[in-house]
């Protein structure tokens, strides 16, 4: 196997690896796991309709509905709300123009 594949498959396992650390720090505490994982359901919902990779939950716009989350993107993209089931999977996405002007 040339070095570049054995260089790739590397870092990829070790993303892959890293993926998991974070379920494992929450993994005896069942509510944050289940967070985490609807955070995770909402940013690969998001980044698959977009196409836009490096979504993180916002955490500074006040949310008072359960199983609504904003998706930021990077740069100037738009926020995304999604809305999860009881279970935790996103299920609807919503473009949202938060502090923009419509006009």
């Amino acid at each position: 196997m040339p070095l570049f594949t054995r260089s790739i498959s590397a870092l990829v396992l070790s993303l892959g690896g890293l993926a998991g650390c974070d379920e494992m720090a929450v993994a005896d505490d069942p509510a944050a796991l289940a967070e985490l994982r609807t955070h995770k359901s909402c940013i690969a919902a998001v980044e698959q309709h977009t196409g836009v990779s490096g979504g993180t939950i916002n955490r500074t716009i006040p949310i008072v509905e359960t199983n609504q989350y904003i998706v930021d993107l990077p740069g100037s993209a738009p926020k995304w709300t999604c809305y999860t089931d009881a279970e935790g999977k996103a299920r609807e996405l919503i473009l949202t123009r938060l502090g923009t002007s419509a006009g």
